[in-house]
């Protein structure tokens, strides 16, 4: 009897368990949040850029603080406008702090952004963090375009006079799509000189077009306008793009989705952009860019939920 009662007890508890596993599975797929993963580590990060990524240093951290992550560091910051990587790693050696984080292999992730299209500062970086540090990152930001348009000339026309009001989602990614594909190549080809996949791709560009589409739809709250992203017809960032590609960044970099998170301080100061379904909204779809870029790296990882399970379709 004693045997048949510890028979049926378990029985019965395997039958849970596989109750319980077969629900989480249904619910994933049908979109349902799953139980949050633990932490990650923190990691070290060095940002090297212009007026249209190295703000991302200060936003990281708080995102990071927001989700938990203990031991997040921004290892140092190179700035300089207008620039191409290249100009970073030119900076001459006993001031150049970035390379001093790298020989000291005190970075685990390097950010950077060229004002068009990689160049070869890209794999010199790579090449002296990966001696240093053979599991470093190197990130390359894809920005939306300036002036609404690909047009990569230099010197930069910061002048010109452009409506963003005007442009249709179909004119921008028109645009956009030239310059991911050249981007992604350049990105790609990178790698394979590299021999492994050191570069990975943060598509804040394709997440501002997803955005702008919002607003133009009336689905964005606190932005009427799409202007209203912009500082300037050129199109340094105002609050709520910054914040949208500190998404994107923090999604690449911890491969986790951002969707949840508390709203960073840079919007709740904001008189027009402390909104909780705005911050919603921009980590919709900064996850859904990222997941869907394919050298992001964030579809390698088996805990990353897809875009479905976290965004409602309007």
């Amino acid at each position: 009897m004693i045997t048949l009662c510890w028979l049926g007890v378990r029985l019965i508890v395997v039958t849970l368990v596989l109750f319980l596993l077969a629900g989480a599975l249904l619910a994933g797929e049908n979109g349902a949040a799953l139980p949050p993963a633990a932490p990650p580590a923190g990691l070290r990060v060095f940002t090297a850029g212009h007026s249209f990524h190295v703000w991302v240093a200060d936003i990281l951290s708080d995102i990071a603080k927001g989700a938990g992550i203990k031991g997040h560091k921004v290892a140092g910051i190179s700035s300089i406008g207008g620039s191409r990587v290249m100009q970073h790693w030119d900076v001459p050696d006993d001031q150049n702090k970035a390379k001093h984080a790298l020989t000291a292999g005190a970075v685990d992730v390097l950010t950077l952004s060229p004002i068009w299209l990689p160049d070869e500062g890209i794999e010199k970086f790579a090449k002296l963090a990966v001696e240093h540090n053979p599991n470093v990152r190197i990130t390359v930001q894809e920005f939306w375009l300036p002036n609404d348009e690909y047009v990569p000339v230099y010197p930069l026309q910061t002048s010109k006079k452009v409506d963003h009001d005007a442009a249709t989602v179909e004119q921008l990614r028109k645009h956009y799509e030239k310059y991911r594909k050249d981007m992604d190549d350049m990105v790609r080809k990178q790698n394979e000189q590299l021999g492994k996949q050191v570069c990975f791709v943060v598509p804040s560009g394709e997440a501002a077009i997803l955005l702008r589409e919002k607003i133009i739809a009336g689905q964005a709250p606190g932005l009427r306008k799409q202007s209203e992203l912009f500082h300037d017809s050129w199109g340094h960032p105002g609050e709520a793009l910054m914040v949208l590609a500190g998404y994107c960044h923090f999604a690449v970099l911890y491969r986790r989705c951002p969707v949840g998170l508390p709203m960073p301080e840079i919007l709740a100061k904001s008189k027009t952009l402390n909104d909780e379904k705005l911050n919603r909204l921009l980590q919709e779809l900064a996850w859904d860019a990222v997941y869907r870029h394919p050298l992001s790296g964030v579809q390698a990882d088996p805990q990353s939920p897809r875009p479905s399970a976290t965004r409602k379709t309007e």
